[in-house]
């Protein structure tokens, strides 16, 4: 990524559109903004942009349905949603869906910059320590922390920015129950709530659980929380 992130706005109201891309260039970013999900495909055909801020209602193709769409074609992209529906509810199923935040409208153009910078800062890789802890191993695949990088014998899985910083902060804490207020946290969306936690949980089985009905590797602790338990 490179010292100015470059965003794709995506918004079918053209004067919000307008003043978002405005605002975060003046802010540091590079801004390309389309107006439906048809012109952003077009967009993410030719450029590779650091983050998407994504409206969930537009007419045609949702918010929801194109980033879904992106997951499934493996663009592990960040996505920040916003919405005119800011209730727990429709949070979660921004999440489900595969976004890494989700902001509801109307808000301050200063926390949507803020809440950018963060998913950013997770999405980056941490600059290696003098002393590394080593990979996590799960099965048969390796999850080195120091790297944010799950490797099996098919090469690198792919993972969200929100599903690197959960098996991170797990991995950090093999054995230890965390709560889902500690995930969430460490997740950068404690407004989010212990739903979008388990959502994310989910997502994450599904890659690293042979199995992610019967999981053997990141349990349930009823009442506390989550662990993960690693193993051959």
């Amino acid at each position: 990524m490179s010292d100015n992130p470059h965003l794709l706005v995506v918004d079918d109201d053209a004067r919000l559109r307008s003043l978002l891309q405005r605002y975060l260039a003046e802010n540091g970013f590079r801004v390309t903004a389309a107006a439906d999900a048809q012109e952003a495909r077009a967009a993410l055909n030719v450029l590779a942009f650091d983050l998407l801020v994504l409206d969930v209602m537009m007419p045609g193709e949702t918010g929801l349905e194109l980033v879904e769409s992106l997951r499934q074609q493996g663009r592990d992209v960040p996505v920040l949603m916003l919405t005119a529906r800011g209730d727990p509810d429709d949070r979660v199923a921004g999440f489900e869906h595969g976004a890494d935040d989700y902001l509801a409208k109307p808000f301050d153009p200063r926390e949507l910059a803020f809440r950018i910078r963060t998913i950013l800062k997770r999405a980056m890789p941490p600059p290696l320590p003098t002393t590394q802890a080593g990979p996590v191993q799960l099965g048969q695949l390796w999850f080195d922390p120091d790297r944010s990088e799950l490797r099996g014998p098919g090469g690198a899985t792919r993972l969200t920015g929100g599903e690197t910083a959960l098996l991170a902060a797990l991995a950090g804490r093999p054995g230890e129950v965390l709560s889902r207020e500690f995930i969430a946290e460490a997740l950068g969306t404690p407004e989010a709530g212990e739903r979008a936690v388990d959502v994310q949980v989910t997502r994450l089985r599904r890659k690293i659980e042979p199995d992610p009905r019967e999981p053997r590797f990141l349990h349930t602790i009823r009442h506390k929380g989550y662990v993960l338990r690693p193993g051959p």
